[in-house]
């Protein structure tokens, strides 16, 4: 994030797409310079947020079960799984309001898929109007850009 700096372009292939079409599209991505295309069938999310976003909804529920801190959470996908930045800080950053519509727009559209659910944590931020960054308070407190730490 944000887009414009991703090095990542996701070309997708949807019922509609004709070959010529999607491949055309691969190309066309390739030429872009400091770019890496990949390609995918259309699925919630294509690759990268079809498994990103339901492992922010992990995290989150590890929140509401009492299992980790946000903090502690955040610290171990960082240092853990070499993320740049935690799940309950990125959600942050995204938007609490975003992730929750996304997350709701995925259970609505697909019921039977145990990996979309909305976490109560989640529902409640979005509830009260923490937002996150755009709100100054979420999982964390910002000052613009800058998260400060831990919300209480």
């Amino acid at each position: 994030n944000p887009v414009q700096l991703m090095r990542l372009v996701e070309v997708i292939a949807t019922k509609h797409t004709s070959e010529e079409t999607f491949d055309t599209a691969k190309a066309w991505a390739a030429r872009l310079p400091d770019k890496v295309v990949v390609s995918c069938k259309d699925t919630p999310g294509f690759i990268v947020n079809r498994l990103l976003v339901p492992a922010i909804a992990q995290a989150l529920l590890m929140v509401d079960r009492g299992d980790a801190t946000v903090a502690d959470i955040d610290v171990a996908m960082k240092l853990g799984a070499g993320h740049p930045m935690g799940p309950c800080l990125l959600a942050d950053y995204v938007g609490l309001d975003t992730t929750k519509a996304i997350l709701a727009g995925w259970v609505a559209n697909y019921p039977d898929e145990p990996a979309f659910f909305v976490p109560k944590c989640l529902e409640d931020k979005v509830f009260k109007g923490d937002l996150g960054r755009k709100t100054g308070k979420g999982f964390y407190l910002w000052d613009g850009d800058k998260p400060l730490g831990v919300a209480d």
